[in-house]
């Protein structure tokens, strides 16, 4: 493990987000639409359920995405100041069936504040841990998803957003073999 639990979750749950974007055709268009997705990705506490709260995600969805692309002295004044924003208070907690984690943000705090404040906290485990260069950008050429790569090797190269890397393997295995033919 690369990072703490709830920071790994933290960091697939904000690119799961980041690639609603690009998607086809975008899926969080509704507050049951974003209610859904926020139960696959297992948040907890209060929801609006309202079209502002939707608004405030996809605000949030745009600011995430780029922290993905930050250098990491960029990355850092970002993280700072949404942690300032939210005026985050770190605490240990212990709910559902969640063992010991991290929260800064009350459970009735704004889902936005609270979905950007979890994002913050996993990003500051990466910044401490040196690993910036674990946010990627998709390597499929046409293809502008974010991933976070998590294996031993820091190889990980395409989302799994579109079957990008199949993709690539098929390409690149027909590349070799009309080479061979001639």
């Amino acid at each position: 493990m690369v990072f703490a639990h709830d920071a790994e979750m933290s960091l697939l749950s904000a690119a799961r987000l980041v690639n609603t974007a690009v998607e086809g055709g975008d899926p969080l268009r509704t507050p049951a639409d974003l209610d859904a997705f926020l139960d696959r990705e297992q948040y907890s506490g209060v929801r609006a359920g309202d079209d502002a709260e939707l608004r405030e995600i996809l605000a949030l969805r745009d600011r995430v995405r780029e922290l993905w692309t930050m250098t990491e002295d960029e990355l850092v004044i970002a993280v700072n100041a949404l942690l300032a924003d939210a005026r985050a208070l770190p605490q240990l907690v212990k709910h559902d069936h969640w063992d010991w984690h991290l929260h800064a943000t009350a459970s009735t705090d704004p889902l936005a504040k609270r979905v950007g404040v979890e994002t913050a906290m996993a990003l500051v485990d990466v910044v401490r841990a040196g690993e910036v260069a674990r946010l990627k950008v998709c390597a499929a050429e046409d293809c502008d998803a974010v991933l976070v790569d998590l294996s031993k090797n820091r190889s990980k190269r395409y989302c799994d957003v579109g079957n990008c890397g199949n993709r690539a393997n098929v390409a690149a295995y027909r590349a070799r073999k009309a080479a061979a033919s001639g």
